[in-house]
């Protein structure tokens, strides 16, 4: 969407849960976790790294084990409002690393477990926290939300932009320039 140009790469880390922290720490420290691993690959790169976690009450709504996990987590969302955190972390190839976190508040519409299963069926909330792609067809199931769209998506780009500022990179629309 911004013309930079990037490589995909997975970073292949266990995400687990840390008994007593909170879902902001947690989403930072995974996507730098997944920041650093990628590097350690890719030494000369500029590698960024994210997670995204929703959280319901307090509780971490990770991505749904199977299409009956996901229609459960769906139900539990429906009607209600949830915070979507989202994570990013930067590391540049002298090793710096800056990270940082955004959190949205986002209500979904009330519908039925039969909605659930229909969008589950399309495949899309299976690999989501949440079981839920705001990008796509889970749009339908938003009413509102109260901050960063693009946090919701799974980059909030302004905190990603303001991450490069801090390594010495300006965009340049299209692009990344040295300060």
């Amino acid at each position: 969407m911004l013309g930079i140009p990037f490589e995909r790469i997975p970073a292949d880390i266990r995400e687990v849960e840390v008994v007593g922290e909170t879902p902001r720490r947690q989403a930072e420290r995974l996507a730098r976790e997944k920041a650093l691993a990628v590097a350690a690959r890719r030494p000369d790169a500029l590698v960024l790294g994210c997670d995204t976690i929703v959280v319901l009450g307090g509780e971490i709504l990770g991505k749904p084990r199977d299409s009956d996990d996901a229609v459960e987590q769906l139900v539990r969302l429906a009607g209600r409002t949830h915070t979507v955190v989202s994570a990013v972390a930067l590391v540049a190839p002298d090793g710096r690393v800056a990270s940082a976190v955004e959190a949205t508040d986002v209500r979904f519409r009330s519908f039925a477990a039969d909605t659930a299963r229909r969008y589950v069926a399309t495949g899309e909330p299976l690999d989501k926290a949440g079981a839920y792609g705001i990008q796509g067809y889970g749009a339908a199931l938003v009413a509102e939300i109260h901050g960063d769209y693009y946090a919701v998506v799974g980059l909030p780009i302004l905190r990603v932009l303001e991450l490069f500022e801090r390594m010495g990179w300006r965009y340049a629309f299209g692009g990344f320039e040295r300060r």
